[in-house]
């Protein structure tokens, strides 16, 4: 038997590490690679996976990665930052662009093979962003055209394509609004502070003043002057009392000592006399007392009592911006060839459901009106007696034409193999049909960052375990297909759930009450949501340090409030588990194999025109 080889990666991945430790001046950084999106913490970064076969875009994506990390670790300050960060969010965005920027700048100009890795990151961002195709500059984003903006004057060399192309949207805006902050970026480009309070002057002069709240440099001056008039008001009181002091110490030491404890019980009292006027303020009746800061919005609208540890870790994100294109296409076509011999009986179960769509989709018309739409088939009248009106006619709406679906797809480590499949691929030809019958579809799924807690344990682990913290674990929502997008340019995305290691913790409660926000902000009339779930809320990091039901009670309560609302349809699917006791409209399958028929049945019947007709549907195969 032949010893296996070791990872051809290995090796680059080690010298990269060190590097990286080198650049960034912090020989404690810890350097991990991983499939999750790229990231620093205050301990280490984490940057993209290098497979065994070491293709050029793996080598350069992890090199641009690791020098950005390791100059923004080298010549970024957080203190400096956050004394001059602007609390309004655009504003705020601008300014980290623009100190991103400067840190990559200043490694670019000490290091030229920096500026060639970045480089290729940046390019590969920004094409997968779509930024080559943008052609007004109200669809690029501001802050991002900053950013690079600051990277091209800094270091005099031309960005990538699709990344000049959002620069140069804005360009002729920013250098004409901010010329005069601009002319002195190459004074301040080493000084963060000085930096800091450039990109200010910069926000300012793009009309975004309002958002950048006091000035902190103004509130240091105020001080000083204040402890300087304080000082020209007594200039030798304080240089006498102590001159005093001194010589009476010298002359009578007992005394002296005396007059020290006397000093210090006085302090003593003064500070209790302070604490008993605070205590005093904070009894006064309502309407004198200060004004309190707002107790924090709940992280539940169906449950206020509902608490999370921290949302720090937790992200929505893009499927395509969890692989790479190529990924996502041959995971695609892996998902494909796995389900070709059911493709057949899904295709079949989806033409019935368009069928059905089509039926009640037949145009129907009032006709001899008085306005509306020329009705052409009777101009041989008009032809025949001048005298005879001309006759309109009006379509009738269809009643489910302006509507929304969204599939709402469990992504738990449970649904690991053929159920996921099955799943992505009943998602997918649904989207299809029903897209084929102007019916807008969204596709969503949920699971978690990471095993046993991710970032927001480690955290608690390290703050002292606080009791009872609420959900504990890094949240991973996901978009599939977005209810605009077009089925076939999303429909590489479904191959992701494929993806090995992809799969992970469920907690239902928060992804429902996430898809039903999204529902509620689109305009269609009617709206339905569709569950798909084998199994109750797991997560076991939550679960150990909360009571036994804090997830199912979460759960419970979103249901109760989405179905009292009831502006979105909601109906769920479970796979070999009893979802009946949750939802009210629900049908649970035994078999897999079964999910196409049910997906199908479900959304058939509601859009049944007889109201009776619907709700034998919805109530068929239940319990």
């Amino acid at each position: 038997m032949s010893k296996p080889t070791d990872n051809p990666a290995d090796p680059f991945k080690k010298a990269l590490a060190e590097a990286t430790k080198t650049m960034a001046d912090d020989a404690e950084m810890t350097v991990t690679y991983s499939v999750d999106p790229a990231g620093m913490t205050a301990e280490g970064v984490r940057l993209p996976q290098v497979s065994r076969r070491m293709t050029r875009d793996e080598v350069m994506m992890a090199r641009g990665t690791a020098d950005a990390f390791a100059l923004r670790r080298r010549h970024h300050d957080e203190g400096v930052a956050a004394k001059y960060a602007p609390p309004g969010g655009l504003a705020r965005e601008i300014y980290d662009a623009m100190e991103t920027a400067r840190a990559e700048a200043l490694g670019a100009r000490a290091m030229p093979g920096t500026a060639v890795n970045i480089a290729h990151k940046l390019g590969a961002e920004a094409e997968r962003k779509g930024y080559g195709q943008i052609t007004q500059a109200s669809d690029a984003p501001l802050p991002v055209a900053a950013g690079y903006l600051v990277r091209h004057l800094a270091t005099g060399q031309p960005l990538p394509k699709a990344a000049e192309n959002v620069m140069n949207l804005w360009r002729g805006f920013i250098e004409q609004q901010a010329a005069g902050a601009l002319g002195a970026l190459e004074d301040t480009l080493a000084d963060q502070a000085a930096f800091a309070r450039l990109a200010r002057k910069v926000i300012a002069d793009l009309g975004y003043g309002d958002q950048l709240g006091d000035d902190p440099d103004a509130d240091a001056e105020d001080q000083n002057a204040e402890d300087q008039a304080e000082e020209q008001e007594n200039p030798d009181s304080t240089g006498e009392d102590q001159s005093d002091q001194e010589e009476e110490a010298e002359a009578d030491p007992e005394r002296s000592q005396e007059q020290q404890q006397d000093q210090s019980q006085a302090q003593v009292s003064m500070q209790e006399d302070a604490d008993q006027d605070q205590s005093e303020e904070a009894e006064l009746p309502e309407g004198e007392a200060p004004l309190e800061p707002p107790a924090p919005a709940p992280y539940s609208d169906a449950d206020p009592n509902y608490t999370v540890y921290t949302t720090d870790f937790d992200e929505e994100i893009r499927a395509e911006d969890l692989a790479e294109p190529a990924e996502l296409e041959r995971l695609r076509a892996y998902l494909d060839q796995q389900l070709e011999p059911l493709k057949g009986a899904v295709s079949r179960l989806a033409n019935k459901l368009q069928r059905r769509l089509q039926a009640q989709q037949n145009r129907s018309w009032l006709f001899d009106l008085e306005e509306g739409t020329l009705d052409a088939g009777r101009l041989a009248r008009v032809v025949a007696n001048p005298t005879t009106p001309l006759s309109f006619k009006q379509e009738k709406d269809t009643e489910f034409r302006d509507t929304c679906v969204t599939l709402l797809l469990d992504n738990s480590g449970s649904m690991r193999g053929r159920p996921i499949s099955i799943a992505a691929i009943c998602a997918d030809v649904l989207a299809r049909t029903l897209e084929r019958c102007s019916v807008k579809v969204e596709i969503l799924g949920f699971t978690t960052r990471a095993w046993k807690g991710g970032q927001s344990r480690e955290r608690w682990l390290a703050t002292g375990r606080q009791q009872q913290p609420g959900r504990l674990n890094d949240l991973r929502h996901i978009i599939y297909k977005g209810a605009d997008a077009p089925w076939r340019r999303a429909r590489p995305n479904l191959g992701l759930m494929m993806k090995e290691g992809l799969l992970k913790e469920n907690i239902d409660g928060e992804a429902l009450e996430w898809a039903h926000r999204r529902m509620m902000a689109r305009k269609e009339a009617r709206k339905i949501l569709m569950v798909i779930s084998d199994g109750a809320p797991v997560d076991d990091s939550t679960l150990s340090v909360n009571p036994a039901n804090f997830l199912e009670k979460h759960l419970r309560d979103v249901i109760a409030m989405v179905e009292r609302r009831k502006a979105v349809e909601l109906i769920a699917i479970g796979i070999g588990h009893d979802v009946t006791r949750y939802y009210q409209r629900a049908v649970t399958i035994t078999d897999v194999e079964q999910l196409a028929g049910a997906m199908t049945e479900q959304l058939a019947s509601l859009f049944e025109s007889d109201p009776r007709k619907r709700a034998r549907g919805l109530m068929k195969k239940a319990g």
